[in-house]
C-alpha cells in the first residue's frame, strides 16, 4: 500500500473525514480537503511540473462538491489511465450517530444549507446515501466509524497503509538532558539516572561526554546501570501498544542525570541502541549539546 500515489477519502458528512486526514497526514501524505473531482489532472499536472518524487497524495472529496461529483468516477478513470494508483476509503456511520454528531457539534449537514423548506435530518441522510452510492461500491476499503473513536480510526488507517499495528511504527524519540538546566516539559516520561556512578569525578573523564567510548565503559560497567537499561526498554517495549491505542505516533523519554553531559548521554544512546536490535523506531539525541552550541555562537 506504500506505493499508492493517491489516497481519496469520502464518504457521509459526519463519519469522521476530518479525523482521517490528520491520521493520513501523519503518515506522510501531503493533504487536500474539498478537491473537486474535476481538478484532480490539475493536481497530477503541478505535481508533474515540480518534479516532486515520492509524494503521496491525501484527498478528500465529498457531498459540499455535489455539483462537481459527477465528474468522480471520471476523474478516477483518468488517474489509471494516466499511469496513477489510487486508493478509494468510503466512511461509513448509523443514521443515529450522524444525527447525533450534528447535535453535540451543532453544525448544519451541508445538503441543508441554502435550503428554504429543509428536509428533515433524516430524509438529508438517506438522500446523501443515495449520492454516494457509485462511490461506496467503488471503494478499496468502507470503515464503519459508528463505534470507532478517533484513535481506533487512526490505528485502522496505518494498518492499511503501513501493514502492521501502529505500535510497530511508532517512533521514540529518546533525548539526554541536565537537570541543572532545568527538567524537559515535552517528554512523555522522565527518568533520574543520578543513581549511576558519576564520570564527573574522574578527571581524565570530566571533560568528556557519553559519545565518548571511554565515557560511555565508565557508565556502562555498573551492573545497576545494566539493570535498569534491560528493565526501561523491557517496559517501553511492552507499553508501546498501549500507548499507540490512545491515538500516539510517538513517544518521547527524557533520561536525565545531573548536567547532562555524562551518564544520561551514554545511557540514552544505549537505550536507544537496544529498542532498535528489537525492531523499534528509536533515535536519540542530547538537549544540553544543542544548548552548547547555541552558547558558543
Amino acid at each position: 500500500m506504500k506505493d499508492v500515489d493517491f489516497t481519496i477519502v469520502t464518504g457521509l458528512s459526519g463519519a469522521g473525514k476530518t479525523q482521517a486526514m490528520k491520521a493520513l497526514e501523519d503518515l506522510g501524505m501531503f493533504c487536500i480537503d474539498n478537491l473537486p473531482p474535476a481538478l484532480l489532472p490539475r493536481l497530477v499536472e503541478l505535481h508533474a511540473n515540480q518534479g516532486i518524487a515520492n509524494r503521496k497524495y491525501a484527498i478528500a472529496i465529498d457531498i459540499r462538491v455535489r455539483e462537481y461529483f459527477s465528474d468522480f468516477r471520471k476523474s478516477l478513470d483518468w488517474l489509471v489511465q494516466s499511469g496513477y494508483s489510487y486508493h478509494l476509503i468510503f466512511l461509513d456511520c448509523s443514521d443515529n450517530v450522524l444525527i447525533k454528531r450534528f447535535s453535540e457539534t451543532r453544525r448544519l449537514h451541508p445538503l441543508l444549507e441554502g435550503q428554504q423548506n429543509p428536509e428533515s435530518i433524516y430524509e438529508i441522510i438517506t438522500a446523501e446515501r443515495r449520492l454516494l452510492a457509485d462511490a461506496r461500491e467503488l471503494a478499496h476499503d468502507v470503515i464503519d466509524t459508528t463505534d470507532l473513536r478517533p484513535m481506533e480510526l487512526r490505528l485502522r488507517l496505518n494498518e492499511i497503509y503501513q501493514g502492521n499495528p501502529l505500535h510497530k511504527t511508532m517512533a521514540v524519540d529518546i533525548f539526554s538532558f541536565g537537570f541543572k538546566h532545568g527538567a524537559p516539559i515535552d517528554a512523555d516520561i522522565v527518568f533520574d539516572v543520578r543513581f549511576v556512578p558519576n564520570p564527573y569525578y574522574i578527571d581524565e573523564l570530566r571533560p568528556l561526554t557519553g559519545e565518548q567510548e571511554d565515557v560511555a565503559d565508565y557508565v556502562l560497567q555498573w551492573p545497576i546501570t545494566q539493570e535498569f537499561i534491560e528493565r526501561f526498554s523491557s517496559l517501553v517495549q511492552d507499553l508501546l501498544p498501549a500507548y499507540s491505542k490512545e491515538g500516539k505516533g510517538r513517544l518521547t523519554i527524557g533520561i536525565g542525570c545531573t548536567g547532562g553531559q555524562h551518564r544520561s548521554v551514554a545511557i540514552a544512546i544505549e537505550l536507544a541502541q537496544r529498542l532498535q536490535k528489537e525492531g523499534v523506531k528509536a533515535t536519540v539525541r542530547h538537549r544540553e549539546a544543542v544548548v552548547a552550541q547555541v552558547n558558543a555562537v
